[in-house]
């Protein structure tokens, strides 16, 4: 591996060619061997393969072709050794080879083997040499008993031959590949992998075969405190499980342990891992390279692999190289035969969020953030890991560039959205926001519930995680409240003016689609649903709420006994959520008293009164529909008792006539479209409602 204490790549490119070119002498001695033992020179089919008069003009190219002399004019092949020695250490240590020796736990034997299988990626005279030695000029590689017969060993001692077994260190830890497996032991060629040939030569290039599952994981200044972490690393603990909660810090600050214990960083996206065609072959490139490196292994997240791929967790966490897991699930002692160090990582909280977004955007040179903006509020609401905290920050600098380049709190949000993952897409209907507080039409107090509720969305950080508000029973940062009412009077749309304010999406999610009459099968659809909220910042609307959220009744048989495990399921469930929870429901007195105990706000959502309904049928007709001067919209609000649903699909209905009429809208058009309305609602067209106007009814 490589430290700062190492050499520079002078000495090290010179004790390695030294080395080099021992083997070299070896070779000259075994080509002049065979040439003084072959029983016929005069072949005629010689030509075939090398002659010995190819053989000859190779080894007279030393003065241009060969190693040069690693140190100076003087000493000579001779004198390699001496050579060896002196170059082996000094003030700037040990080379990247003798490195490779100590860090693999490699004897001498595996080392010259290695340097026989390296030396034709150095010098291409030497596949003409191995071709030779091989007697098959088509197989340029030295075979396995050809580099002992060069070490001096027997290939049938049972101890060198070890050294080449699979499990050997040379072919385990990937230094060494041993190829033709079809073919007899000794006759199988040798070859040093194109990642170690370019290590030792001093590139430190990753290896291009990891370039999929390789993860940016990489230390957070002022997230955590690495300290303790980074001793029990460099103390020789060789499994750590960080557990973090939506928005934990948990890869920045393994990185940050890792690099003061003294290590680089090598994250592995474990998704990416688990979809790898050959993922074991991956895992052992990611090893070999944090091993010649110098580096520990940051996986992440777990939840990807846990469920499904079991075995490959088993392979990482028996790597020899320090290795840190990141995720939320809970540890099973299944997958490490060693137990992990368990500790659980911080989140990102809202101060250093703000300081974190700031300097990422400083970054992408943007200049400074403009003083109107102000992404500490901005970003309280999200849960972001200090990844997404500067992917955020990019995309709401390229979204600025893109609208002129002037940052507003609006490219904040939408940087900030941009990190949601998708699979809740899947489950749930996504809404972008586009009404504000000033299109709700409601009472003063449910007005001002729906403000303290934005409210706790927004500073659950400080309540809930610095002030301690909600301790123990393993409940999260969630905030969760029940909307009751009949339909149209707005609970969906007050979800949205919410997600608006807080700059978040809105996902509805209808339980009664959720509910499966195999037993178990409604958990698992909600557990899916709660498992992909957890990587979404948003506002979670649960529609139709008492489906599923309704009292927990006598057991009298079976269809009982399960429908109280479903209700008691989502109970423990709401409440270890960390998102925005709002439910809706048409019926509250169907709802089970211990659930509404645990919500943080009920708001009740009235049928609105005439004043209400007024502004209603105004801002609903809109500022650009043609209005008649006929049209009486004080009596409309008066006379009949709509919600501001009914309204709003009332006034549509009255512009398509209009437009189909190709004029304004008229009191005629507006009353038709009442008639309709009130056909969808199944009630009768009395006179009593409809006075003056009662005429106008087709």
């Amino acid at each position: 591996m490589t430290s700062p204490g190492r050499p520079d790549d002078d000495l090290n490119l010179r004790h390695l060619l030294a080395r080099a070119t021992a083997v070299e002498q070896r070779v000259r001695r075994a080509v002049e061997a065979r040439q003084r033992t072959d029983p016929d020179p005069e072949d005629a089919f010689r030509g075939l393969y090398l002659t010995d008069e190819n053989i000859a003009r190779l080894l007279n190219e030393e003065g241009a072709r060969g190693f040069p002399d690693p140190v100076g004019e003087e000493g000579g092949a001779a004198g390699a050794s001496d050579r060896v020695a002196r170059d082996d250490g000094g003030a700037a240590g040990p080379s990247r080879l003798t490195a490779l020796e100590s860090d693999f736990g490699l004897t001498p034997l595996d080392t010259e083997i290695l340097l026989i299988a390296l030396v034709p990626d150095l010098d291409d005279r030497f596949e003409a040499f191995y071709g030779y030695l091989n007697d098959d000029v088509t197989r340029r590689r030295p075979s396995i008993g050809l580099a002992l017969g060069l070490c001096g060993v027997s290939p049938a001692d049972a101890v060198a031959r070890g050294r080449l077994a699979a499990a050997a260190p040379l072919r385990d830890a990937g230094l060494l590949l041993a190829e033709d497996l079809d073919r007899p032991f000794l006759s199988r060629a040798l070859r040093v992998p194109d990642r170690v040939t370019a290590h030792l030569l001093g590139d430190d290039t990753r290896d291009p075969r990891l370039a999929d599952v390789v993860a940016p994981w990489a230390s957070v200044a002022g997230v955590g405190d690495p300290a303790a972490l980074a001793r029990i690393l460099a103390g020789g603990v060789p499994l750590v499980y960080l557990s973090e909660d939506q928005g934990g810090a948990g890869t920045a600050l393994a990185a940050s342990a890792l690099e003061r214990a003294g290590r680089r960083v090598l994250g592995v996206d474990l998704a990416r891992l688990a979809a790898d065609p050959v993922p074991a072959d991956a895992v052992r490139a990611l090893v070999r390279e944090a091993r010649l490196t110098g580096a520990g292994l940051v996986c992440a997240p777990l939840d990807a692999v846990s469920r499904e791929h079991p075995s490959l967790l088993r392979l990482l966490t028996a790597t020899p190289v320090p290795t840190v897991m990141v995720g939320r699930v809970p540890w099973d002692a299944s997958w490490s035969t060693v137990p992990p160090l368990l500790v659980h990582a911080p989140r990102v909280e809202p101060s250093a969020r703000g300081a974190l977004w700031s300097e990422a955007y400083r970054r992408t040179g943007s200049g400074a953030v403009p003083a109107a903006v102000d992404p500490d509020h901005l970003l309280a609401p999200f849960l972001l890991t200090p990844e997404q905290v500067r992917g955020a920050a990019l995309s709401a600098a390229q979204t600025a560039r893109l609208d002129g380049g002037t940052l507003t709190p609006d490219h904040v949000r939408q940087g900030a959205r941009a990190q949601n993952a998708a699979g809740l897409d899947r489950l749930a209907r996504r809404i972008e926001p586009t009404v504000t507080w000033d299109d709700l039409v409601l009472p003063p107090d449910a007005h001002a519930q729906l403000r303290e509720l934005t409210a706790r969305a927004r500073h659950r950080d400080r309540v809930l995680g610095e002030w301690a508000m909600r301790p123990g029973g393993g409940r999260g940062r969630g905030v969760s409240a029940l909307f009751a009412g009949d339909s149209g009077t707005g609970k969906t749309m007050s979800a949205e003016v919410i997600a608006a304010d807080l700059g978040l999406d809105l996902y509805t999610v209808d339980l009664a689609t959720v509910i499966d009459k195999y037993v178990g099968e409604t958990e698992k659809n909600l557990e899916r649903i709660f498992t992909e909220a957890a990587g979404v910042n948003g506002v979670l609307l649960f529609d139709e709420a008492d489906a599923i959220f309704g009292k927990r009744s006598d057991v009298k048989d079976a269809h009982d006994r399960y429908a109280n495990v479903e209700s008691a399921y989502l109970l423990q469930r709401m409440e270890s959520f960390d998102g925005l929870a709002i439910l809706a429901t048409n019926l509250r007195a169907n709802l089970d008293d211990a659930f509404t105990r645990r919500l943080d706000l009920v708001v009740d959502f009235p049928v609105p009164d005439p004043p209400q309904r007024l502004l209603l049928w105004n801002r609903c007709l809109g500022p650009t529909l043609p209005r008649a001067a006929d049209l009486d919209l004080p009596f409309c609000a008066e006379n009949f008792e709509l919600a501001g649903g009914n309204i709003r699909s009332i006034a549509v209905t009255a512009a398509y006539l209009a437009a189909e009429a190709g004029g304004a809208v008229t009191m005629a058009t507006l009353i038709h479209a009442v008639q309709r309305e009130y056909q969808k609602l199944g009630r009768l067209t009395l006179a009593s409602e409809f006075g003056p106007y009662l005429t106008m009814l087709s």
